[in-house]
């Protein structure tokens, strides 16, 4: 009697669930404020975010103005809100275009080896040689100010680490025993790519996209603040740092409520990476 060996009950590296902590409560909590806050900035406030008022310009809070005026006399509170939308917005682009583009190219250097392999290596190494934050400023300016460009910026440099840490894991899984059965079974390599080796590579790239996401937000809004990223009226935090730096002394808090909104944002971003480490059971990032 022929007996066959089932690909989907042979794997045995299938991942460990944990129960949630109170970070991933809080990190879905806040999520639901920035839906529910950027409702409230599209829907209920009335401001228009780049209309300018020069007789209302720096004034207090208020009820028509919760947060006051900036130096234009625009509504700080709706420009604060949209801001958010499109500093996350543009992180979360810059993040998932890199995703797209390093996963596919890890799990086919790392699987097919050979010389598809040493030109992935000899790309990576050249696109490591310098720090994310010189590069991402060098190709912006190079390519000019603006907030497509900027995304597009971090996208070229983001894209190596993943696809780094994919290669490094299906050069691990792609020699063990399940993946040796799979393919003496007849299955495909792109079924084994996609099936098999996949899910394996899911639960470290989560971890490290909600880690990177904190830092893409930093750099999104550093270079906005120094006129690469954002350009006015166009409401974005680091954009709104450098609008409100000459008016530090006399309205501090026009600076305070970007840096803090900032600030809280990847403080969260860090802790759902590290929520997520602990339910996708990753003790460590791979190294190739």
């Amino acid at each position: 009697m022929k007996s066959t060996v089932s690909v989907e009950t042979s794997d045995p590296h299938k991942r460990k669930w944990h129960k949630p902590r109170a970070q991933a409560i809080i990190a879905i909590l806040f999520a639901l404020f920035v839906l529910t806050a950027s409702f409230y900035a599209f829907v209920i406030l009335k401001h228009d975010p780049s209309l300018t008022d020069l007789r209302g310009r720096l004034l207090g809070a208020s009820a028509e103005h919760p947060f006051g005026t900036d130096h234009l006399g625009r509504d700080v509170l709706t420009r604060l809100l949209l801001g958010g939308v499109q500093t996350l917005g543009y992180s979360l682009l810059a993040l998932g275009v890199a995703l797209l583009i390093g996963i596919p190219l890890g799990i086919i250097a790392g699987y097919k080896r050979g010389w598809v392999d040493r030109l992935f290596v000899r790309v990576a190494d050249g696109f490591l040689a310098f720090p994310d934050t010189i590069v991402a400023i060098v190709l912006s300016g190079l390519l000019g100010a603006g907030i497509g460009n900027l995304v597009l910026a971090i996208v070229i440099v983001k894209w190596v680490s993943y696809a780094r840490l994919v290669r490094s894991i299906v050069l691990s899984e792609s020699q063990k025993e399940y993946i040796l059965i799979a393919r003496t079974n007849g299955l495909s390599d792109a079924r084994i790519m996609r099936k098999h080796l996949l899910p394996h590579i899911a639960g470290h790239v989560l971890v490290l996209a909600s880690l990177d996401l904190g830092k893409i937000i930093l750099l999104i809004s550093s270079l906005s603040y120094i006129g690469l990223g954002a350009q006015p009226p166009t409401p974005e935090w680091g954009a709104m740092l450098n609008d409100s730096r000459p008016y530090f002394q006399s309205r501090p808090e026009l600076m305070i409520y970007p840096g803090l909104a900032i600030v809280c944002v990847v403080l969260l971003a860090n802790m759902l990476g590290d929520t997520l480490r602990d339910l996708f059971d990753v003790k460590k990032e791979v190294q190739p």
